[in-house]
């Protein structure tokens, strides 16, 4: 079953998910991991509704009560099975996948991850062999507003007296608009004074202005322009289900994740120190950098947010935070959540009485980066030997953490196969203090290889 990931189930619709696959699921996660109840909701895509039907059909014959959710995010699964302690949770989504693709991200109790190595091999597995085991009872469906409990838990993050700030949001036509929504409610009915412009507001599985993924460029027009037309304090915007969240600043520039995971970290560790912050490997050098100066301890994970996850949970880390717009957080059970950071960004643009640009320029300046750049190749393990093969005399030190992160001082790049597409990710990034080349020129460097050997 090609559609069964490292993290999560993604595939192509009519052939690796259909509801067929869904009510299949629905029966084997019953008989796996034999909840009483959980909670399933679903994005705005098309063909979601349709899936979790399928889905909870099969959970019902498996003996699982469902809770309902309806449209909803990613993380409001997750905070269903913690604050319901429901045992589980399911979201139907593609995330920022293309139109044919839908999928599934899978919780067990208290929104433990279930990934490759804690429950989705065997859920393939069960669903392959069949032979479902007889229930001692149907289980029931019931529809369940998990809003209001999550507005409440999301306003306990405002933990300062906010400036007056202008925000535009953009949810991309995705599932985010009803808690920006209810957020707005809550700001006013605290009167707290922030003004939200909304753009792209209104759900539309169609997604007219295409799948909502802004770490692809051409997806960060219409909220730098709103961010500009308004006179923002800044621009968030949001992936289709709502687990990543992407940051513009008053001048409508687009702050690259990775220094959202040091200018997270700092916020932190400025409230805590000495407490661990989880990071992945494809760019480091900023997030190293801010953590020891704020007295942190750095630790490296494997990306992919069961990865990040598991490791906070072992480590008891405070914050997570990936390049790819992934924050993690230990107060939200060690999840990841579109929402809380910009409400931690409200606290930040209160306190630190700077624009957002201020507070990210001289990460931007000292640790230059690329952003990701992805590359389609016949065969992502071969290229990536034939990069070691001619970076062999020149690195000083290889690291596979997650695919191979290669350093040679003044600049270092990591490159990776794709979890979920067919895809080679490249990052790169230089130290300014070591006088290394203009990033354009490792990104020249790169490709050219890339291309010639992929």
């Amino acid at each position: 079953m090609t559609a069964f990931k490292a993290y999560d189930i993604r595939g192509k619709l009519d052939t690796e998910i259909t509801p067929k696959f869904a009510y299949t699921l629905g029966r084997a996660y019953a008989d796996v991991f034999q909840p009483q109840t959980i909670a399933v909701g679903a994005d705005v895509r098309l063909s979601s509704n349709s899936l979790k039907t399928a889905l909870i059909h099969g959970l019902n014959d498996g003996g699982v009560d469902v809770l309902d959710l309806g449209l909803a995010g990613t993380e409001e699964v997750y905070f269903a099975a913690l604050a319901l302690q429901v045992e589980g949770g399911i979201e139907i989504t593609a995330s920022h996948n293309p139109l044919d693709y839908n999928g599934m991200k899978l919780v067990g109790k208290q929104a433990r991850p279930i990934g490759k190595d804690t429950g989705l091999t065997q859920l393939e597995a069960y669903m392959q062999n069949g032979g479902f085991l007889l229930p001692s009872r149907q289980g029931e469906c019931q529809k369940y507003d998990i809003v209001p409990q999550y507005i409440a838990h999301l306003m306990g993050y405002l933990k300062t007296k906010l400036k007056p700030l202008k925000i535009v949001t953009n949810p991309g036509h995705g599932a985010a608009g009803h808690i920006v929504d209810a957020l707005e409610a809550a700001f006013m009915a605290h009167n707290l004074p922030i003004e939200l412009i909304k753009i792209q507001h209104h759900p539309d599985g169609h997604f007219p202005m295409g799948i909502p993924n802004p770490m692809l460029v051409e997806n960060r027009v219409a909220t730098r322009e709103a961010v500009l037309e308004h006179h923002a304090d800044f621009g968030v915007a949001w992936d289709g289900d709502f687990d990543r969240c992407f940051f513009f600043d008053e001048q409508g520039q687009f702050i690259e994740g990775y220094y959202m995971v040091g200018l997270l970290a700092q916020a932190f560790l400025q409230q805590a120190p000495q407490q661990k912050i989880v990071h992945d490997p494809r760019l480091i050098w900023n997030t190293l950098d801010i953590i020891e100066q704020h007295q942190g301890i750095a630790v490296a994970s494997q990306s992919g947010h069961a990865y990040i996850k598991q490791v906070m949970r072992q480590e008891n880390a405070i914050y997570g935070g990936e390049m790819s717009a992934h924050h993690y957080f230990r107060d939200f059970g060690y999840c990841d959540s579109g929402m809380i950071p910009w409400l931690l960004m409200m606290n930040l643009l209160s306190t630190q009485q700077l624009p957002l640009s201020a507070l990210t320029q001289t990460m931007q300046q000292r640790f230059p980066c690329s952003g990701e750049i992805n590359f389609t190749v016949k065969d992502s393990q071969s290229t990536i030997l034939a990069l070691k093969q001619h970076f062999a005399d020149q690195v000083l030190e290889l690291d596979d953490t997650d695919g191979l992160g290669f350093d040679f001082g003044a600049w270092r790049f990591n490159i990776r196969a794709s979890n979920t597409e067919p895809l080679l990710r490249l990052n790169i990034e230089t130290r300014t203090e070591q006088q290394p080349h203009p990033i354009e020129y490792y990104i020249q460097l790169l490709t050219d290889l890339i291309e010639l050997h992929g």
